[in-house]
C-alpha cells in the first residue's frame, strides 16, 4: 500500500510539466487521480500512462468549467480528497507596457483560477479531517521580478489566498500550504528562453543559463523535485504543516 492508497487528488494543468510530474508522484503512492486542462492530448496521454486517471477538460477561469471539472471527478472517483491548483501561466512586459488585457489575463489565469478551483472542490475536501489543499504558486510570490509584473502580482495574491484559508480550514482537520519553485525545467521556462533570445540576440541556451542563476544552486529545478515537495504535503506526516509557503529554489530568497 503507498502512502496515499485510494486517496483522490485533483490536478489542475496536469497533463504537461510540474502537474504530471505531481500526477506520477502521487500515482505511484497509490492515488486515484483527476487531471484538468485545455488541451485533450496531454491528459489523455496521462490517463493512458498512469492507472486510475481520469482526463478532464475544463478552463480554470470559468466558474462553470470548475463545477462541472469537480462533478466529473466525482464521477469517476468520488469525492474530492486533494486538490492541487496547479494551473499558471506567465508572459513579460515592462510595467510601462503593460495594458489590462495582460494584466487581466494573468490574474484570471493566475489567481482566480486558482481561487475558482479551490472553491469548487472545497465541499469534497472539507467533508472530513484529513483533506489538503495545495496551491502551486511561485518565488514570483514571495519576491519581485523585472518585467513579469502582473504575474508576481498574481503569484503573491495566491499566497496570501493560502494564508486565509489554512486559517479558515484549521479546526477542520484541513491543511492548505503553498509550493513555490523557482525557474523550473519546463516547457514554460523553454518559452521564456526563446523570448529573451529574440530579444536579446543571445542563444536560447545561454538564457536558460541566466535564469538558472537566480536558484540558489545556480540550476534549474526539476519537476519532479516541486512534485516531491506535494507529495510530502499530501502525505500523514504534514498534517501540521498549514499555512506554508514552500520555497523550491536550492537555498534561501
Amino acid at each position: 500500500m503507498g502512502a496515499l492508497d485510494n486517496r483522490h487528488v485533483l490536478i489542475t494543468g496536469g497533463g504537461t510539466g510540474i502537474g504530471a510530474a505531481i500526477a506520477r508522484a502521487l500515482s505511484k503512492e497509490g492515488a486515484k487521480l483527476s487531471l484538468a486542462g485545455r488541451r485533450q492530448a496531454p491528459l489523455d496521454a496521462m490517463a493512458a500512462e498512469l492507472p486510475r486517471t481520469k482526463a478532464i477538460i475544463a478552463d480554470i477561469t470559468k466558474d462553470a468549467d470548475c463545477a462541472a471539472m469537480v462533478q466529473a471527478a466525482n464521477a469517476a472517483h468520488g469525492p474530492i480528497d486533494i486538490v492541487i491548483a496547479n494551473a499558471g501561466a506567465a508572459s513579460s512586459a515592462p510595467v510601462s507596457k503593460i495594458d489590462l488585457k495582460h494584466w487581466q489575463q494573468a490574474i484570471d489565469v493566475n489567481l482566480t483560477g486558482a481561487f475558482l478551483t479551490v472553491s469548487a472542490a472545497l465541499a469534497d475536501v472539507t467533508r472530513a479531517a484529513g483533506g489538503r489543499v495545495i496551491f502551486i504558486a511561485s518565488t514570483a510570490g514571495l519576491k519581485g521580478y523585472p518585467y513579469v509584473a502582473a504575474y508576481v502580482a498574481a503569484k503573491h495574491g495566491v499566497v496570501g489566498l493560502m494564508r486565509a484559508l489554512s486559517i479558515e480550514l484549521a479546526g477542520k482537520g484541513v491543511t492548505v500550504n503553498a509550493v513555490c519553485p523557482g525557474y523550473t525545467d519546463t516547457a514554460l521556462l523553454d518559452a521564456a528562453a526563446d523570448k529573451i533570445s529574440a530579444k536579446t540576440g543571445r542563444s536560447a541556451g545561454d538564457a536558460r543559463v541566466a535564469l538558472a542563476k537566480d536558484n540558489a544552486h545556480g540550476r534549474l529545478i526539476t519537476p519532479e523535485e516541486v512534485a516531491d515537495a506535494v507529495l510530502w504535503l499530501c502525505s500523514p506526516g504534514a498534517s501540521s504543516i498549514n499555512g506554508q509557503a514552500i520555497a523550491v529554489t536550492g537555498g534561501p530568497l
